[in-house]
């Protein structure tokens, strides 16, 4: 494995955030009608770009002029876990927070569930849910939209970055994006899922100050002027939209790439190879596949993804 990426920005202290209406997680009400928007950090602990954006909302005292402004530092005591010389590590305690929301109806028996328990009434009331993700391996940002149309158009609505991906999340457990109203198509509750970028680079940072910005204002609950001019970045030409269609998941650990591939990458071939599980070849299934977030510098076990496969929207 390569040596660990370098961290380019400051780590918030959270520790000032922790009393709220519940530990780290803050609502504030404007009194006037209108939607309740989410802001969410630290879904995974070592994910830091969002936690400095809700840091800096709530040291910058915003508040909603109409509904209700919801942030939450998700996974608190994983990332209060973070140690530089293993700073993949405190991606979880026990298991991945974002993978729980699926059995909460259970025993909450990990640090994941029983946090996912405490932030779960506010996911519930919120009707529009930004989540703050970032990437383990370089990458270029991605808007995770869900497998419904309203994820994808609000996604548009948004404007940014370029790549909205629509996807149906993971076999290992339903994500907090997709939970409860959010998976509904019927209901007009709507999520989406920001990677910034790989985890501690200061680009990263300027992702998620962006998209926080298109995401608060287009929700109504903020004017653009409420927030830092620096932040909303420019807009790109134009989006577009990459549905997955695989997840490919390597069988015992022993995947091995055929190069190193960049995310987005588009395969111009069917039946290109791209790596190998087990010996047994992984090819591409059609032409003009994209390759979303492929594992490129990672240590791999049972199960885990290593590439997902999808196909450019007409």
């Amino acid at each position: 494995m390569s040596e660990l990426p370098p961290i380019e920005f400051a780590f918030p202290e959270l520790r000032r955030w922790a009393k709220g209406a519940a530990p780290y997680i803050h609502v504030f009400e404007s009194g006037k009608p209108g939607p309740t928007a989410m802001v969410a950090a630290l879904t995974h602990g070592n994910e830091v770009s969002g936690a400095v954006v809700v840091d800096a909302l709530l040291d910058k005292g915003l508040r909603p002029r109409r509904g209700t402004l919801i942030f939450s530092f998700n996974n608190i005591e994983a990332y209060l876990s973070f140690d530089p010389r293993t700073p993949f590590k405190s991606r979880m305690v026990d298991e991945d927070f974002n993978r729980t929301w699926g059995r909460l109806d259970q025993p909450a028996t990990t640090v994941e569930t029983r946090r996912a328990q405490v932030v779960k009434p506010f996911v519930e009331r919120a009707d529009f849910l930004l989540d703050l993700h970032s990437m383990h391996d370089d990458g270029v940002p991605l808007m995770l939209a869900g497998p419904l149309d309203k994820g994808v158009a609000f996604a548009r609505r948004i404007g940014a970055p370029i790549d909205i991906i629509r996807d149906a999340g993971h076999a290992a457990g339903l994500r907090m994006r997709d939970y409860g109203a959010f998976g509904d198509p019927k209901s007009p509750s709507n999520a989406l899922l920001i990677e910034t970028g790989q985890h501690w680079r200061a680009s990263s940072v300027v992702v998620a100050k962006d998209v926080t910005a298109r995401f608060l204002t287009e929700t109504g609950v903020i004017e653009p002027g409420d927030l830092p001019a620096d932040w909303k970045r420019p807009s790109p030409p134009q989006q577009r939209v990459v549905e997955v269609t695989h997840a490919i998941a390597t069988k015992r650990g022993n995947y091995t790439p055929a190069r190193q591939f960049e995310g987005q990458e588009v395969i111009a071939k069917a039946g290109t190879v791209l790596g190998h599980d087990d010996g047994e070849p992984v090819t591409t299934p059609y032409d003009n596949c994209v390759l979303v977030m492929p594992s490129s510098n990672r240590p791999l076990r049972p199960g885990v993804t290593v590439v997902r496969l999808g196909r450019l929207a007409a």
